[in-house]
């Protein structure tokens, strides 16, 4: 979360949107990951208009970021610039225990345990990505060969295209500022949230978007991560030109794919798309497993001079709600 101060208009908007009871459940649901109308709906047992109202003035005072995925409309606590700030300092107040916010904590823990059984349902019933068909210790070796990969360098603002599961956003969140997983399905988006939320990680976050046609501004991210997503992609180098689009100067993009020879995602073709959008190409892996070989590319966009007004403002466009 960035830390600024807001102003003092600013200031006086939030305490006034935060000074209801209502409000502030919905506060404090809303730090505890994403969710709907609807369901925050249910959690307070209030009605619908009752509830939208109170989300519509959270939101207006910046305490609370919106944002659409298909038919849904999901809200979570703002965790950027001053609103961002005032929002964490308020729920950094908020005692531990109360018997008016214990029934909201106990009716979101049965949510996301309702959301955890429907993803580990949706997953028995298609076939996983390398991290179901490879054995825990092959599992281990691609795991510590990212890591070693990208030993040096800066992690920052991270994207992971095409993120399935969010078993990219989950290995490198650790070093992550701010981690968020893009992908097309809304049912592999379910199973990410669902994953991220049990492993309270509170700074990565999923949305809905097409790889070729990313919702970001373009320099926004640090690192773009493909996880096996270029080998089935119809179009691979306009993937990767999306990706050069949204990385800031001497960003990383890491790309992680089955490398048959002559496939989309062998070595070779995609130093070729790297070179072909401004990326070099600069470190590059083979991990042999039992049913494939693994290649792990790592490409850098070149530097640039530029300003720490441009710098801020790359950063101010990163998450922008709808």
């Amino acid at each position: 979360m960035s830390i600024s101060q807001p102003s003092l208009d600013a200031l006086l908007q939030g305490l006034k949107a935060s000074a209801d009871p209502t409000r502030l459940r919905l506060l404090n649901l809303c730090a505890a990951g994403e969710l709907t109308q609807a369901e925050l709906t249910d959690i307070l047992g209030q009605s619908q208009p009752r509830v939208a109202r109170h989300l519509g003035i959270l939101c207006d005072a910046g305490l609370l970021d919106r944002f659409r995925e298909r038919q849904h409309v999901y809200y979570r606590l703002a965790r950027r610039g001053p609103a961002g700030s005032l929002a964490g300092a308020l729920l950094g107040q908020f005692p531990g225990t109360d018997d008016r916010l214990e029934p909201d904590r106990q009716r979101l823990a049965a949510l996301k345990a309702d959301r955890a059984s429907r993803a580990s349902e949706f997953m028995r019933g298609m076939n996983s990505q390398w991290a179901a068909t490879s054995t825990p210790e092959e599992e281990a070796r691609i795991r510590g060969t990212i890591l070693n990969m990208l030993t040096d360098c800066r992690i920052g603002a991270l994207l992971d295209i095409g993120t399935g599961t969010g078993r990219m956003l989950r290995l490198l969140s650790g070093r992550a500022q701010e981690a968020v997983g893009v992908d097309l399905s809304s049912d592999m988006l379910a199973v990410a949230r669902s994953s991220l939320e049990q492993a309270g990680l509170d700074h990565c976050m999923v949305r809905h978007g097409n790889m070729y046609q990313l919702p970001f501004s373009a320099g926004s991210f640090d690192t773009v991560t493909l996880d096996d997503v270029l080998g089935q992609a119809e179009d691979p180098a306009r993937v990767i030109a999306e990706a050069a689009r949204i990385l800031r100067p001497a960003g990383n993009l890491l790309v992680v794919d089955i490398a048959a020879e002559g496939s989309p995602a062998d070595g070779a073709a995609v130093s070729r798309y790297c070179s072909g959008h401004g990326l070099t190409p600069f470190r590059n892996r083979s991990i042999k497993l039992d049913h494939c070989v693994l290649g792990v590319l790592l490409a850098r966009r070149q530097a640039a001079p530029h300003s720490t007004a441009d710098q801020a403002s790359g950063a101010n466009n990163l998450l922008r709600p709808d």
